[in-house]
């Protein structure tokens, strides 16, 4: 058989760790989704997107492997782009809910956050050993990464809502999550923009 149909041990197994992070993130955004709206969680909210956003990520990925440093470049690019534009989203639902003066369901919060805390630590689990394969798997370790300190901060927004009925803790915690995204957002994109191959011209 020629060696260039062959499929390398390590993208077979990147294959594989990237299908089982992509359908844990893709069921745990429509659970956070539903739970945020119902609840009018700005912080499930803001979790939801990033559940959604590393879905999305998580299918480039798979797109991109085994491509070469060129197409890897491109959709770590896409990726960060995704991220940014996820954080701007979370910032206008908070807008959106401080408007219509909406409190936060905080028995939901603390349900939802804690599954999702344990969906994300097993997608940590999963990437932790192909973290530092390449930009591909590089710009998707920051997105899993952001998911743990995320959920954490819905839990930590669930507790101040419980002490202090308000629902200030909540959006607070959802402002902090939106600016996790556009912090990991602008490293995806300057590490893809180093690597990202010049155009070449031809006379």
């Amino acid at each position: 058989m020629d060696d260039c149909c062959a499929v390398h041990p390590v993208h077979a197994h990147q294959r594989r760790v990237l299908h089982i992070v992509l359908w844990i993130n893709a069921t745990m955004f429509l659970v956070e989704l539903v739970a945020g709206l119902l609840a009018h969680s700005t912080a499930l909210f803001a979790d939801s997107v990033d559940m959604l956003g590393d879905a999305i990520v998580y299918g480039f990925s798979l797109y991109v492997i085994g491509r070469g440093a060129a197409w890897e470049a491109r959709a770590a690019l896409l990726k960060g782009g995704i991220m940014a534009a996820f954080g701007l989203g979370v910032i206008v639902e908070v807008m959106l809910k401080l408007a219509r003066g909406l409190t936060s369901e905080a028995n939901v919060m603390w349900g939802v956050g804690l599954l999702a805390l344990a969906a994300n630590a097993s997608v940590l689990l999963f990437l932790w050993h192909h973290r530092a394969d390449d930009i591909n798997m590089r710009s998707v370790w920051p997105c899993s990464r952001n998911d743990v300190v995320a959920n954490a901060g819905v839990l930590l927004a669930a507790l101040g809502v419980t002490l202090t009925g308000s629902a200030w803790p909540d959006v607070v915690i959802g402002l902090v999550i939106a600016a996790l995204f556009v912090a990991s957002a602008t490293s995806v994109l300057r590490a893809a923009l180093r690597v990202t191959p010049a155009p070449s011209h031809s006379n």
